[in-house]
């Protein structure tokens, strides 16, 4: 009895360390789209969720978040491997994809949904993510001020299906709206040879 009973809390053990090597960071990057994008070509990262944080109403859907009816930004929900990469990477990796001088959302994207943020879900993480904007801010790189807020963790709601891997589910539209919506061009612009 003993023994079936130590080889069954083994085996309820064995998940729950799995997920102790995993780690959570969120990103607002404009189109979560593009932010999901980004963030699955680098090496850690186990998955990626598209969808709504820092608003004020509870299961916002992608409707209400667009016409500004929230205070929500699209956002990503990144979960990676900290053997693997570590925060500090992705913060730089988050700053290179995106336009981090623009106050008014990101590329042909406009308003509050579409700003960039960073939600630090960690007192290590603001840090880390202070240090990295400080070091961008006073590289000489960037046109302008970084004016992407550092923000505390709050409630992420997953955004509907179809938003989900879009660029993988609808490759021609994603690939088309990327490119008219000038993300590359810009970032290309902005960061030259830093992007990562």
């Amino acid at each position: 009895m003993l023994t079936r009973l130590l080889f069954a809390t083994t085996l309820l053990a064995a998940p729950l360390a799995a997920q102790a090597d995993e780690a959570t960071a969120v990103f607002a990057g404009g189109c979560f789209w593009c932010v999901e994008s980004d963030f699955d070509k680098v090496d850690g990262v186990l998955a990626t969720v598209s969808g709504y944080t820092g608003g004020t109403t509870t299961e916002p859907t992608y409707r209400d978040v667009t016409r500004g009816n929230t205070g929500h930004y699209e956002a990503v929900e990144i979960t990676y491997d900290p053997e693997v990469v570590d925060f500090e990477t992705l913060v730089r990796h988050f700053f290179t994809h995106v336009d981090p001088t623009d106050d008014g959302g990101q590329f042909c994207d406009r308003g509050h949904s579409y700003k960039t943020a960073i939600f630090a879900q960690t007192d290590e993480q603001r840090s880390i993510a202070a240090e990295v904007k400080a070091e961008f801010d006073t590289a000489g790189i960037l046109p302008a001020p970084i004016v992407t807020p550092i923000l505390d963790g709050a409630p992420f709601w997953d955004a509907e299906d179809y938003h989900q891997d879009y660029y993988m589910k609808n490759p021609i539209r994603y690939n088309f709206y990327r490119r008219s919506c000038g993300r590359d061009a810009r970032v290309d612009a902005l960061w030259g040879d830093y992007t990562s």
